[in-house]
C-alpha cells in the first residue's frame, strides 16, 4: 500500500488528507442526523401534555431546548406562547434558521472535497507526465523504467482522486436530501404544535 502511495508522488498527500476529512464528516453526520435525535416522535404530544396540565415551566422549556433540534424550535415558540400566532412564528423562524444551519454543518466541506479531489488527481497526472518527459529528455526512450514510473504517478493520482470523489459526492447528495426531509418533518411538527396551542386542531 505504501508503495502505491509513494508511486503517486506528492499529490497523494493532499488526497490522503481529503479522504480522512471526508471519512470523518460522513461518520459525524450519520451520528448527528439520526431522525430519532433530530425529530423525536413523542415531543409534541409531551409538550401538549405539559401545557394541558399547566406544568410547562422554565425548567421544562430549558430541558426541551437541549433535547433535540426540534426541541430548540419548539422551545422558541413556547417562550412566546402567550403572544399571538405571528409572534410565535417569528421567534420560531429565527431559531429554525440556526437549527437548519447546524444540520448542514460540514456538508459544504464534503461537497468541496468531492469537487477538488478529481482536480488534484488531474494535477498528479500532469506532474507525472511532466516528470516522465523530463527524464525521457535526459536518458532517452531506451529505459522503460522511466516511462513506467511517470505513468504510474499519473494513473495512481487520477484513480485516487476518483476513488475519493465518487463516494464523497454520493454522501454529500444523500445528506443534503436527508437534511431537507428532516427540515420538512420539523416544520410539520412545529405547525402541529402551533395549531394545537391556538385551538385550530385537536391534539392526537
Amino acid at each position: 500500500m505504501f508503495e502505491l502511495f509513494k508511486a503517486g508522488g506528492w499529490v497523494m498527500i493532499p488526497l490522503l488528507i481529503c479522504s480522512i476529512i471526508a471519512f470523518a464528516i460522513v461518520i459525524e453526520r450519520f451520528w448527528t442526523l439520526k431522525r430519532s435525535k433530530v425529530v423525536p416522535k413523542s415531543l409534541v404530544p409531551q409538550v401538549w401534555k405539559w401545557v394541558k396540565d399547566d406544568r410547562l415551566d422554565k425548567a421544562r422549556i430549558d430541558a426541551l431546548r437541549h433535547n433535540s433540534p426540534l426541541g430548540q424550535i419548539l422551545a422558541a415558540g413556547l417562550v412566546n406562547m402567550h403572544h399571538d400566532r405571528e409572534m410565535m412564528k417569528a421567534s420560531i423562524e429565527e431559531v429554525a434558521n440556526k437549527v437548519v444551519h447546524d444540520l448542514e454543518r460540514y456538508l459544504n466541506t464534503l461537497g468541496i472535497i468531492a469537487e477538488i479531489t478529481p482536480l488534484l488527481g488531474l494535477l498528479g497526472t500532469v506532474t507525472g507526465i511532466i516528470r516522465m518527459m523530463s527524464k525521457v529528455g535526459e536518458v532517452g526512450l531506451g529505459n522503460p523504467a522511466v516511462l513506467s514510473s511517470g505513468l504510474s504517478e499519473a494513473l495512481m493520482t487520477t484513480a485516487a482522486g476518483l476513488i475519493i470523489a465518487i463516494p464523497a459526492f454520493i454522501f454529500y447528495r444523500y445528506f443534503r436530501g436527508l437534511v431537507d426531509e428532516l427540515v420538512v418533518s420539523m416544520e410539520q411538527e412545529t405547525l402541529k404544535m402551533l395549531d394545537i396551542l391556538h385551538g385550530d386542531r385537536e391534539a392526537d
